[in-house]
């Protein structure tokens, strides 16, 4: 460029500006009268994206005159022109903000408290406006703005302001921001300590635009709900969230749902939908999904069971697509990548929250009848089950699929057996021929962090104890060789001393095997020394350490029909089983014996497989016959008294295990 146009173009820029020289000479000014006039005509032209210019006028001012002049206007004195301080400090100091170097100064850091300060005295007024996009602005630049933020009240100042603000406004939306960039920038745990009874506030209002709002905001809302009640570090909020009246912030949340899921959006903000769903769920049970709240809200007009019905369509739409996606990365896609690797990952834990989900409605079908048998009408329970058969089906697929692949270690895989199990616990006879076909693949599923199968085994036990009350189901298990599976997961449940907080699982496992062993000669059902050795050491263990006589009596009940595998002779030759053991099933068998008096209606057949037990094979461990002294009736099994044979010693010692 020539000399000349230079020339040409300065003098453009002076004829288009001309005041701008003439203002940096008032505001740098010795007197505030100077400064001010300079201020007020710097608003008048000069722009807030003429970065350069902005950055002329804060270098003339400084930014001590813009605090005294903040501290003027935000003084109780009566002067006249006190509003009109606030308003132009106000004004300048968000424009200045605008660049992001001067946004991050600890002169503009200073400002907050004051700023925060402003902001409840201007209800309603234009300035607040500038007030938020000050602290957006310096909160948004690179530094401490979000820390001095919060440690000014900046939270508490939000949550009373949002309750009053409009819906769908620009002050909400920077509102969001404000949010967004704290829950960014601090740990949860760190804003609940200082701010917990804050937050419910803001959750509230959160969930309020969730609902009303049919633009880009909703989803903003959404994923602001999901940031805070999705964090590890919830479980405060959630119990101060339980405080709330339901009706002004979950039944927003649930509106919000419906609306997201009954429309054309995005697949992304769908799953964000179902995340905050689960998140619900979790915190107020199956139940929310049905909940009717009574209210006169046109925006409401759903059904009851609209919330159940869309969640559950939406995560049988995504458990197909995520399973589909997960079998190409695991199979077809490049390995060894960090891209599939974190594909992989994040499909995961997308389908592990539609599988929670479809657990939950399971939990809810089930729990209908316990709940007054009112929360699903007949035609809403047959669409249920409809779609989880469907589900179902698909998850069933896709464990036939990494059966072809011999894949037997993973945890999404660990995952699907468990809602296929959760099912199947409900409807045994679901899906039939396809469970059959996987069940023996599906006992030694292996989670990520499980070096034999285990959970796999657990999840699967409340179908096997009800399919095997029949001769189809025990030769189904026989077959695929799944009483290991289930003896196996026995010993190691009585070996980790679990059933110390919970029978549960164990009982399953019991009435598994003994529907097994009851039909052991129409099943051919055979079990080797090794596995009745395990179990009848698993057994005097569970029992040594329990003092309920149901535990007692299953277990007795086991080793009667075990006992017809084997002898006294074949068991004290092993060398991994001893007198001890032996002496402690028979105090067992004997104690519940002698109890069969008080037995209640669940324990009578298992007192009548006890009492008709052959035990003449084993009398040569005490010295009156078994059977005879087992009947007596002043027979005392605390009080017996084993004579071990003399050659006991040679065998090994009573504590030999």
């Amino acid at each position: 460029m020539s000399e000349e146009k230079m020339r040409e173009k300065d003098s453009t820029e002076a004829q288009e500006n001309p005041n701008l020289e003439d203002c940096l000479k008032l505001l740098k000014g010795e007197r505030d009268e100077q400064r001010l006039a300079g201020l007020l005509l710097v608003t008048n032209f000069c722009k807030a994206q003429d970065h350069s210019s902005l950055r002329r006028v804060y270098d003339a001012v400084g930014p001590r005159f813009l605090y005294r002049l903040l501290r003027t206007g935000l003084g109780s004195s009566l002067n006249e022109n006190r509003d009109a301080y606030l308003s132009l400090s106000i004004t300048v100091l968000a424009a200045f903000c605008r660049l992001p170097d001067i946004a991050s100064s600890e002169d503009m850091l200073f400002n907050i408290p004051l700023v925060l300060e402003v902001i409840p005295t201007q209800s309603g007024s234009s300035l607040l406006q500038e007030c938020y996009e000050f602290l957006y602005l310096v909160s948004a630049a690179p530094g401490n703005g979000i820390t001095r933020f919060c440690e000014s009240g900046g939270i508490k100042v939000l949550a009373s302001q949002m309750t009053v603000l409009q819906d769908g406004s620009y002050l909400m939306e920077v509102s969001f921001k404000l949010l967004q960039l704290i829950l960014g920038r601090m740990p949860l745990d760190i804003i609940q300590n200082n701010d917990l009874s804050d937050i419910p506030i803001i959750v509230a209002a959160i969930a309020r635009q969730f609902a009303v709002l049919h633009n880009s905001l909703k989803f903003e809302a959404l994923h602001l709900l999901n940031v805070i009640l999705t964090s590890k570090d919830s479980s405060q909020l959630r119990e101060a969230l339980q405080l709330l009246p339901q009706e002004s912030w979950s039944h927003n949340i649930r509106t919000g749902i419906m609306a997201v899921l009954q429309n054309r959006v995005a697949p992304a903000e769908r799953l964000q939908a179902l995340i905050l769903a689960e998140s619900m769920v979790s915190m107020h049970g199956e139940a929310w999904l049905v909940s009717q709240v009574n209210t006169n809200d046109a925006r409401d007009p759903a059904s009851a069971d609209m919330c159940l019905l869309l969640v559950l369509e939406q995560s049988r739409v995504e458990i197909a697509v995520l399973l589909n996606e997960l079998a190409y990365l695991k199979y077809e896609a490049p390995q060894d990548t960090s891209a599939t690797a974190e594909a992989i990952f994040s499909k995961r834990h997308n389908v592990a929250v539609a599988y929670s989900l479809v657990e939950k409605i399971i939990k809810l079908i089930s729990n209908v009848e316990e709940n007054g048998g009112n929360l699903l009408d007949e035609g809403t329970l047959r669409k249920v089950i409809l779609q989880l058969n469907e589900t179902i089906a698909v998850v069933l697929e896709y464990l036939e699929d990494a059966k072809e692949h011999e894949q037997k270690k993973g945890d999404d895989l660990l995952a699907s057996v468990r809602i296929i199990g959760s099912y199947l616990a409900e409807a045994p006879l679901a899906c039939k021929e396809k469970v059959q076909d996987l069940l023996g693949y599906m006992l030694y599923i292996e989670g990520e962090d499980e070096q034999r199968p285990f959970y796999s085994v657990c999840f699967l036990l409340p179908m096997l104890s009800q399919i095997t009350m029949k001769i189809e189901g025990c030769k189904a298990l026989a077959s695929c060789k799944g009483i290991e599976a289930v003896l196996d997961c026995f010993n190691k449940f009585v070996g980790s001393n679990a059933f110390l907080e919970d029978n549960g699982c164990i009982f399953l496992a019991c009435d598994t095997i003994l529907n097994l062993l009851l039909k052991k000669d129409k099943v051919h059902t055979m079990l080797d020394e090794s596995a009745i050795v395990h179990l009848l050491k698993a057994l005097a263990y569970w029992t040594d350490n329990t003092d309920e006589m149901s535990s007692m009596m299953m277990a007795s009940s086991i080793c009667a029909l075990v006992f017809e595998y084997t002898s006294e002779e074949a068991l004290l030759n092993r060398p991994d089983f001893n007198y001890s053991t032996l002496r402690s099933l028979y105090v067992i068998i004997a104690r519940c014996l002698t109890s069969s008096e008080q037995d209640t209606k669940e324990d009578m057949d298992l007192s009548e497989i006890v009492s008709s037990g052959d035990y003449d094979s084993l009398d040569g461990l005490i010295g009156t016959p078994v059977s005879e002294k087992l009947s007596r009736t002043d027979f005392d099994p605390l009080n017996l008294d084993f004579q071990l044979p003399r050659y006991s010693l040679l065998k090994g010692s009573d504590d030999m295990m």
